[in-house]
């Protein structure tokens, strides 16, 4: 493959150019960007293309013809050679100092230093309350009853009445005795025979 049919890449974007181009658009103030979107310091004079969003060099800083120097809008030997036609050689108006650039861009870390992240404090999941026919299911459920055994479960409530049958038999034989109405708590027993009472002779 020719190198004439690779795709170009973006070309990397130097502090000094050559160009005395100069962009027909009107001139960039700095005071209309944000402290943090350009950097006055002389070694890396730069800001952030409002075009295409880019972090730029500043040529001729301090001179006459300060300006944005030509750039591609990708990242250099990686994206495509597309150039950025409106913020390429635009004019820039150095009207802030670096000092009051500093204090600008202090005070907007001292405002945003205190804030802390947010813990999201997630609510434990509650298991699903079952059914009220499960709850009477589980009540009415033998206590000998083990999962797992391998016996069904009609074979395991028949043993089950065949062990309590004798005494509800005999629970019922009692009931039966009883005369209709229940007794009042702490009295004592009811007679079960029938009383004849004979009147006195005079």
């Amino acid at each position: 493959m020719s190198a004439s049919t690779l795709e170009r890449t973006a070309r990397p974007r130097r502090s000094r150019t050559r160009s005395r181009t100069v962009s027909a658009r009107p001139a960039l103030a700095l005071s209309t960007l944000k402290p943090h979107q350009y950097d006055l310091r002389p070694a890396c004079a730069s800001l952030i293309c409002p075009d295409c969003e880019t972090w730029v060099p500043i040529t001729g800083l301090g001179t006459k013809t300060t300006k944005v120097v030509p750039h591609d809008t990708g990242r250099a030997w990686k994206d495509a050679a597309v150039r950025c036609r409106l913020g390429s050689n635009r004019l820039v108006t150095v009207n802030i100092t670096v000092r009051k650039w500093q204090e600008r861009l202090e005070d907007g870390h001292a405002e945003t230093g205190h804030r802390r992240k947010t813990t999201v404090l997630r609510k434990p999941k509650v298991a699903v309350a079952p059914a009220v026919s499960q709850i009477a299911a589980q009540k009415q459920a033998p206590v000998n009853d083990e999962h797992g055994d391998g016996r069904p479960m009609w074979l395991v409530r028949k043993r089950g009445w065949a062990e309590t049958q004798a005494a509800v038999r005999d629970a019922d034989n009692r009931r039966a005795q009883l005369p209709a109405g229940a007794p009042p708590l702490g009295a004592p027993p009811v007679p079960l025979d029938t009383l004849h009472p004979q009147r006195r002779a005079s």
